[in-house]
């Protein structure tokens, strides 16, 4: 009987328990019932992605620019260049150039790609950044057409949405011909037949099947790409547009690389010599990088407010600066020869204060496009790279000479000096001496530095590449940006950090809501008693070395730089409030007539310097505390004529140096010890401009375990 009643209790408390938990069980699921249906009344929410009438009927309005102090410098806005065409005037190899590079699976998804989006995932986790996009075409349509730019959850919602409504409503032909007839291609031009007339003076049923290669690149980044902006550039990418083709089947590999070859005839634009606007290739830079980020139409019709970093009136001054570049020719496309740029930056901050990229009558922007050869200039990375090392001013080199494999580097004037220092190796571009030091620490070394201090065009990798000892006379595979190269050496005058160039301070949308704030971000990358020490060695290349026509009667530093080929002249150097690169050189082929980087672009840099400056109190480098540099400088007796002779036999090695095989004799040669005291000459100081070294043509067989080909270095 007991056994029963406790058997009865079990069981009541098991049902009870039993009904508790199903009770449990009924609250979650009305709470994800909740849940779930405010999530769907979000997404309703969502759904009503066609901005309201109010927004429909809102008139365009123009952006502006300002400069630093908020100065208005120009006003831009676009007379939309668009006229539509039916799809079947459309070539099939434009149709398949597009979806090939835009969006592989078009035909085959609904509007909204998974497989695509964990593509560009994978591949952007994979390259450390944002190397792929996993937007479709029809996503692109909704955005382009309904949306706006800004980067928001809910506009990403809005605008999936949008493109599973617009596969519903239309189909892949419909799409595409909507997609074809939106998309922005720089030069105020929308749609592909607009874009054809523009770039190519013809109808777009016209087009060949490279000229559709090129004009589907183009929409990645409109402005770069473009070109009549760039054609280094859009031809690189026409060859991507081409892989994809091929890639997916719609060529065979004979006709992609026919296609490839193929020469491009571009419209021809008559350069204009009318008076252009203050900075207008920093302008163009500006608006690239706004039509990247927001479109052309928040650009263009949305009424932003771009503040700038750009200081106007040494914008002005960088201009007139420019004035006195010689001219030479009028090259094809009218365009006088030869072009040059100037890049000012204030080197605590990163703030562009002037740009000028070229002589105002065409939009290629040679101060953040062209990647030319550095000469001498690139030989602070050398020497940093040697003071990091524990290399000092005073260190002796034996400046005679050196075979490495089938290449016998030369100082300029054909001599050699014996025991010199590194800092009279530096004031005076020795090339040997710098080449055997960097022999001694290892050719990676200056490599790594150039990289730190945001050299971006360096090759490491592959049959050509940087690793070996001509990079220490600046014979690089690719080259350096005037941009780029100023913001290296912005990182000596600002105590060794680093930070980034940029233009854009704050964007504000016509309600007056801020879009961006740019904030200032610092990076330690080399010492500040490295940076000082390395200031003090290249002030002497001011005083007494081959910089002393950029000599402004102020604190400066700096470096010449020269390609033996006279294709390439530079001028880089700094205070410590501005540092400014100068660059002169032909476009395409055609030499200097014997300028150096310590004639026309020294001149050009003292010039800008000084009016720059002229409201700035002169002031000194930082030395950091403890810092002792123990050394006397020496002199070195210059031959004046001798900077201008060339030896036939030389010239003769110069031009063969494509054939170089593997260096046989590596480490041969080593500094001697660092320890010896400098030697000394009684020679005296010269007031006067001194001859640059430049720099060998060709990389010479590397020095790393693999030994790459030899790439030839002045092809630009």
């Amino acid at each position: 009987m007991t056994n029963n009643s406790s058997d009865n209790s079990q069981k009541r408390r098991n049902s009870k328990k039993g009904g508790s938990s199903k009770v449990v069980l009924l609250v979650i699921i009305v709470f994800a019932v909740m849940l779930t249906g405010i999530g769907l009344g979000f997404l309703t929410a969502s759904l009503n992605t066609k901005p309201s009438l109010a927004n429909d009927i809102r008139p365009p309005a123009s952006s502006q620019i300002y400069d630093i102090n908020g100065n208005l410098i120009t006003t831009i806005h676009s007379t939309e260049n668009r006229v539509p065409v039916k799809l079947n005037k459309i070539p099939k190899n434009l149709i398949n150039a597009f979806v090939a590079v835009e969006d592989a699976r078009f035909y085959q998804h609904s509007g909204i790609d998974p497989r695509g989006i964990l593509r560009a995932v994978w591949s952007n986790i994979t390259n450390h950044g944002v190397s792929e996009g996993g937007s479709t075409i029809t996503q692109q349509l909704a955005k382009n057409a309904y949306l706006t730019q800004e980067q928001t959850i809910k506009r990403k919602i809005q605008e999936a949405f949008l493109a599973l409504q617009l596969e519903r409503q239309y189909t892949k032909n419909e799409i595409l011909e909507l997609y074809l007839n939106q998309i922005y291609f720089g030069q105020g031009a929308y749609g592909v037949q607009a874009a054809a007339q523009t770039y190519f003076g013809k109808n777009v049923e016209d087009l060949s099947l490279s000229e559709c290669a090129m004009l589907a690149g183009i929409p990645k980044s409109p402005n770069y790409y473009s070109p009549l902006n760039n054609f280094k550039a859009a031809n690189e990418r026409k060859a991507v547009v081409l892989e994809q083709m091929q890639k997916y089947e719609y060529l065979d590999s004979a006709t992609a690389r026919k296609a490839n070859a193929e020469e491009i005839k571009l419209v021809k634009h008559t350069a204009s010599k009318e008076t252009t606007t203050v900075g207008s290739y920093f302008i163009d830079y500006v608006t690239q990088k706004l039509i990247d980020k927001y479109g052309a139409d928040a650009v263009y019709k949305e009424g932003l407010k771009i503040y700038t970093t750009l200081d106007l009136d040494m914008q002005k001054a960088a201009e007139n600066a420019m004035k006195q570049l010689p001219t030479y020719r009028t090259d094809d496309n009218g365009i006088e020869q030869p072009q040059g740029a100037l890049v000012a930056i204030e080197p605590h901050t990163g703030y562009i204060k002037a740009m000028v990229g070229g002589r105002g009558n065409d939009q290629f922007n040679r101060a953040t496009m062209a990647e030319r050869q550095p000469g001498s200039s690139f030989k602070p990375f050398v020497f940093l790279a040697a003071i990091e090392s524990n290399l000092t001013p005073a260190t002796i080199i034996e400046d005679s000479p050196i075979t490495i494999g089938d290449w016998t580097p030369q100082n300029y004037n054909h001599k050699f000096n014996g025991k010199v220092t590194l800092r009279l190796t530096a004031e005076h571009s020795l090339n040997v001496p710098t080449v055997k030091i960097a022999q001694q620490i290892g050719v990676d070394k200056p490599l790594y530095y150039a990289q730190q201090l945001g050299i971006s065009t360096l090759v490491l990798d592959g049959p050509k590449n940087d690793r070996n000892l001509s990079m220490a006379l600046g014979g690089l595979t690719k080259g350096v940006t005037p941009l780029e190269l100023a913001s290296a050496y912005g990182v000596f005058a600002n105590s060794g950090t680093y930070v980034a160039p940029t233009a854009i301070v704050k964007i504000v949308d016509r309600n007056g809501k801020v879009l961006e704030q740019h904030a200032v971000q610092e990076k330690n990358v080399i010492s500040a008693k490295s940076a000082y020490i390395l200031t003090d060695i290249l002030r002497g290349v001011i005083i007494r070395g081959t910089g002393t026509g950029a000599n402004i009667g102020r604190p400066a530093a700096g470096k010449t730089g020269t390609t033996s080929d006279y294709k390439d002249a530079w001028f880089v150097g700094y205070t410590p409030d501005l540092v400014a690169s100068v660059w002169i050189g032909n476009d395409n082929d055609g030499t200097l007539r014997g300028i150096t980087g310590a004639d026309k672009p020294a001149d050009i840099w003292k010039t800008f310097m000084t009016k720059a400056l002229s409201g700035v109190p002169s002031k000194d480098f930082i030395k950091p505390a403890g810092v002792v540099i123990d050394d006397t400088p020496t002199t070195l007796d210059d031959d004046k004529d001798a900077d201008k002779d060339k030896d036939a036999k030389d010239k003769e090695k110069e031009k063969n140096k494509d054939k170089l095989k593997d260096a046989k004799d590596k480490d041969k040669s080593k500094l001697p010890d660092k320890k010896d005291k400098p030697a000394s000459t009684d020679s005296k100081t010269s007031d006067s401009k001194q001859s640059e070294q430049p720099a060998i043509p060709n990389p010479v067989a590397p020095t790393a375990p693999s030994a790459p080909q030899v790439p030839d270095r002045n092809k630009n």
